[in-house]
């Protein structure tokens, strides 16, 4: 019996995979499984048969979509919600928008030039717009239909109410220049540490607390903003921590793996280190080399292919790691315990076998699945004064014997040398900031270093030989705009690059060590930093600038890297180190999955992404903490330097410390200040004062607001820069850097902090005030004198009273 559908006649009964997609290929619009069904006739069982069919087709990567709604793999919807990406030679690129906001993805994404519609104004990288699809012999097309306001998810901010009795979201976002109304407090009270979400697409309709967090100063706080911010996942599904944990009870085959329990392995790591991915050990060769082993630990053993557990892990791609807490890609009970290398306790790793020749070349390497039993967890910090005090146990000297012959042979490779200071924030038992220091940097570390390096390229190379995929860590040369925007920039310092064909590491390197003032080094290893390019995960090998390596994968940290998890995966493929299968139900391999060989390119590129995202995070929380470090500080004046100039004003770092604060050109006095981009410099054109990257100042600390990270300094009036507002010029046009206030908006700290519970006005060794101004008005909204701070809210005025400045700038 045949039956018939309105644009297409199909034959009943459960229909082939050809079929299928030519019914989707076919339809008018996004078919979903209701409509397959009625097209074919199918009733019942068959409908059951048909979820199964079309899942392990999209499983397959014969169509796209979700339950509901498919289409042909590469083919995209007459109508959907795309993503401007990029913006290229003045052309806008788009790509879908994930629905579920999953970076799992199974192939890459289709790119589509936007065709840009007046009426729908400019568009920018982020937007978010609905559109009409549409592809052509010359690619894919998108014209825009409406645009959409931002997604929700991570909004975040602190209660307030004003006088009024009205609620407001008060951002933590230092971006984010307006408070919110709050339409539904949801039992969150004043002060109180929120997520939100829009009830409306416009920002005027307010939004609407979905759950609190709590006091905005506790204990890791300051990285749940962040984890908000950029959309961290960072709770475990039921079904993910279930497979961890049977994954945990899998047994170690003595007959399949080689016993490397006999041999003196030793993990250097922090001192407050959870995982240890790494270990390492060397010895004499008895011919002036060494023989080496790097031990690391075989997560591919316990995450398996196309489980809940690897899902969840590349959908994170990284672990983050914040000053208050880490959150892991894998559940605890692998990433702290199971698959961590620990002293005296028996563990499964992946064994890097290295021959180290007396010139510190890598002449032999061999891979195995191992038992380890580490002989020692040692701190770096430990390690380092054992070698120091030249009494250290035998396998810590032979460590460091090896690392001399791979130290001379990095030196003779000449990779980038950018040895920037690291700050580290460290925190009492009661998550109260104790100290922000410049992280030392030791002997040690180098060799631990110089050891991982030594794998990762073993592990690249090892594959190649075998022609089996790879993931490799890229660095690319730097681009020729930024090699001439570097050189156009050193030459007003008066030094010289000359930039020839091939450009090699070497030449930054000559660069810095003619360069004898420590100072102005610091300085040209930022030029040089923002002159390179981004490093990133690809399947397509294209060296590693930086290390000077052709060939680089990483290999060495799987348990907090899905990248190193997928080249074990590989290496168990190419040297046949497949273990018995599991029990329970886990998936039976634990080498690369056939769709996952097929579609490395998307997968590198979503890990290269939560990379990214878990640096910003990252970042975003140490500032913050050395903002909340300082708010006790206002008023006093430090020794900084200047590491950034744009039209709007200069940014300055305090030495020794971080933390940068902008310094508003309008705090500069009366004057006019021209900006030159080539020398990114700030000169008065009355009195020739200038500020340049890279000059040092005393600089008096206006505002530090710790729920944002953001940091305001002034020029002292002893400087003679002055310190009146700066008006309009002589045109009627408004002059760079002035400070606008707010549409809308609760009564706010100088430094755009909420007044009322968060900010109580205590030093870091308590809670840190929050936005206390250099005039003395603390983040409670009281003078000095014990006054009501001006600025508050009227009964029933809506805005932000003209005498309360906003909390950020008006583009220039």
């Amino acid at each position: 019996m045949n039956k018939k559908n309105e644009n297409n006649s199909r034959t009943a009964g459960m229909p082939s995979q050809t079929e299928i997609i030519e019914f989707i290929q076919s339809y008018d619009g996004a078919a979903g499984k209701r409509e397959i069904a009625k097209a074919f006739g199918l009733k019942g069982q068959e409908k059951i048969a048909l979820k199964k069919r079309l899942k392990q087709m999209a499983e397959d990567g014969l169509i796209e979509g979700k339950r509901t709604a498919y289409h042909r793999s590469g083919d995209l919807p007459k109508v959907t919600v795309l993503k401007i990406v990029s913006i290229e030679d003045g052309e806008l690129y788009a790509e879908p928008e994930s629905k579920d906001g999953d970076d799992e993805a199974e192939a890459k994404p289709q790119r589509l030039l936007v065709k840009e519609s007046k009426k729908h104004g400019t568009l920018k990288r982020g937007d978010r717009i609905l559109a009409r699809t549409e592809q052509t012999e010359h690619g894919w097309r998108a014209h825009p239909m409406k645009k959409l306001p931002a997604r929700s998810e991570g909004l975040m901010g602190v209660v307030e109410i004003d006088q009024a009795g009205k609620a407001w979201l008060a951002p933590v976002d230092k971006k984010i220049r307006n408070s919110s109304p709050i339409s539904d407090l949801g039992g969150a009270e004043d002060g109180e540490l929120v997520i939100v979400e829009r009830t409306g697409n416009s920002p005027r309709v307010g939004v609407k607390v979905v759950e609190v967090v709590g006091d905005p100063l506790a204990p890791k706080s300051f990285s749940m903003i962040a984890i908000a911010k950029h959309g961290i996942p960072h709770v475990f599904p039921g079904e993910v921590v279930e497979e961890a944990k049977q994954a945990a009870k899998l047994p170690l085959s003595e007959d399949k793996r080689e016993d490397l329990r006999g041999v003196p392995i030793v993990a250097i790591d922090p001192a407050d280190a959870r995982d240890h991915d790494d270990a390492i050990w060397a010895e004499p060769d008895g011919e002036g080399g060494y023989r080496a082993i790097v031990a690391i630990a075989d997560v591919a053993f316990y995450v398996r292919p196309g489980g809940a557990l690897d899902k969840e892990a590349r959908k994170r791609g990284n672990s983050v790691y914040f000053p208050d807490q880490v959150v892991p890609m894998l559940p605890e009970v692998l990433s702290a315990d199971v698959c961590s290398l620990k002293q005296d306790v028996d563990r499964a790793a992946m064994a890097c076998h290295l021959r180290i020749s007396p010139k510190g070349q890598i002449t032999e390497w061999r891979f195995t699945r191992a038992i380890v039993r580490l002989a020692r967890n040692i701190a770096y910090e430990d390690a380092q004064a054992a070698i120091d005090s030249r009494d250290a146990p035998e396998f810590l000297m032979h460590l460091w014997g090896a690392w001399k012959l791979l130290h001379e042979a990095r030196t003779a490779r000449d990779p980038l040398e950018l040895d920037l200071p690291e700050r580290q924030v460290r925190l009492n038992d009661k998550g109260q900031i104790e100290e922000i220091a410049v992280r030392e940097r030791l002997d040690a570390h180098r060799v631990v270093e110089d050891f991982m390096i030594a794998a990762n390229v073993a592990a690249a190379k090892a594959l190649e030989a075998k022609t089996a995929p790879v993931v490799y860590r890229i660095h690319e040369p730097p681009s020729r705009e930024k090699l001439i925007a570097l050189r156009e920039y050193m030459a007003t310092q008066g030094r010289k690059i000359a930039l020839g064909q091939v450009i090699t590491p070497s030449l930054f390197n000559r660069l810095l060590k003619d360069v004898t003032d420590e100072a102005e080094k610091v300085l040209v290893m930022e030029a040089v930093l923002r002159s390179q390019t981004q490093a990133y995960y690809g399947p397509a090998n294209a060296g590693h600038f930086g290390l000077s390596l052709g060939s680089y994968a990483h290999f060495t940290s799987p348990i907090r890297r899905y990248a190193d998890l997928l080249v074990h995966r590989a290496l168990v493929d190419a040297y046949k180190l497949e273990q018995p299968k599991p029990g329970g139900g886990l998936p039976a391999g634990s080498g690369l999955a056939d769709r996952d060989r097929d579609s490395l390119q998307a997968i590198s590129d979503a890990i290269s992404q939560t990379e990214r995202r878990a640096m910003e995070a990252e970042r975003d929380t140490i500032d913050r903490y050395v903002a909340a470090w300082l708010s006790g500080r206002v008023g006093e004046t430090f020794d900084t330097r200047v590491t950034g100039v744009q039209g709007f004003g200069f940014f300055a770092t305090i030495e020794k410390l971080g933390g940068d604060g902008l310094v508003p050109v309008s705090t500069l006095g009366r004057e006019y200040f021209r900006y030159d981009e080539a020398s990114q410099t700030l000169t008065g054109e009355g009195s020739g004062t200038s500020y340049s990257v890279g000059d040092k100042l005393k600089l008096t600390l206006a505002e530090a607001n710790a729920l944002t990270g953001a940091l305001k300094f002034e020029v002292p009036e002893s400087e003679g820069k002055g310190i009146e507002p700066r008006g309009r010029r002589d045109d009627g046009r408004k002059k760079h850097g002035g400070w606008g206030g707010g549409k809308n908006g609760p009564p706010r700290g100088k430094g755009g902090a909420p007044r009322g519970k968060p900010g109580s006005g205590k030093s870091n060794q308590g809670k840190p005030a929050v936005g206390k101004s250099a005039q003395g008005k603390s983040a409670e909204g009281k003078s000095s004198r014990g006054k009501p701070a001006t600025g508050q809210h009227a009964q029933g005025q809506r805005g932000r009273p003209a005498n309360i400045r906003h909390q950020g700038r008006k583009k220039p």
